[in-house]
């Protein structure tokens, strides 16, 4: 049965930032995780919680040696959750400890959570820089290329102004800030597909409006 929790419905930071533990509670005995990951095995989401607990303060400072950024750190610490919630009856303790186990598994979600991150921001800043480059007469340096540059920024901000505000907004927002459709939805409490549906709408009439410019 892979039906998810009711631990996984709120997002990640919805659960709070993992706090560290006191000394006494810093280093839990092999024995103790092995435990509650058979238990998370069985589909048991109190043991779930109680794993989270004793070790996600641990497991959240190695998601931030990964990403380097806490909200980041938060949602791969979930991910790495959830992969244990599905995973966790093909845990061997005959082949790793408990915390070697969980310690891959958040490095790996993290590398994965910022692949995917910086592969989403390259991708929009890629499609708005296309949109911007249809004005420029060509790519080889000349002594032009400061006029061309302000020719294109006075044609941008002409386009942009055709836009409805709030498209307008979310566009500007994604080149000028660098931020990912995830980021933008987060920022300005849309939808994720809200925000993908006026920046695909917004380039193609940016596209249109810049190529009279050309």
């Amino acid at each position: 049965m892979n039906a998810q929790p009711a631990f996984f419905h709120a997002p990640a930071r919805a659960w709070g930032k993992p706090v560290p533990h006191n000394a006494r509670m810093s280093a839990q005995p092999d024995d103790q995780l092995m435990a509650l990951i058979d238990r998370v095995a069985q589909r048991d989401e109190a043991a779930l919680k109680a794993l989270y607990d004793l070790t996600s303060s641990k497991l959240y400072g190695l998601a931030m040696r990964v990403v380097g950024k806490s909200e980041w750190a938060e949602d791969a610490l979930q991910e790495t959750f959830l992969h244990i919630w599905r995973s966790a009856g093909d845990y061997r303790a005959s082949l790793s400890p408990p915390m070697a186990w969980m310690g891959l598994i958040v490095r790996s979600r993290s590398l994965d959570y910022l692949r995917r991150r910086t592969a989403e921001r390259t991708h929009l800043t890629d499609e708005i820089d296309d949109v911007m480059s249809d004005t420029m007469e060509g790519n080889s340096p000349n002594p032009m290329d400061t006029t061309l540059a302000s020719q294109q920024a006075w044609a941008l901000h002409q386009c942009l102004a055709k836009l409805e505000n709030r498209q307008r907004e979310v566009v500007s927002l994604a080149y000028l800030r660098d931020l990912s459709h995830s980021e933008l939805a987060e920022q300005l409490s849309l939808p994720l597909g809200t925000v993908k549906t006026w920046i695909r709408r917004g380039l193609d009439q940016l596209r249109n409006c810049m190529a009279r410019f050309a």
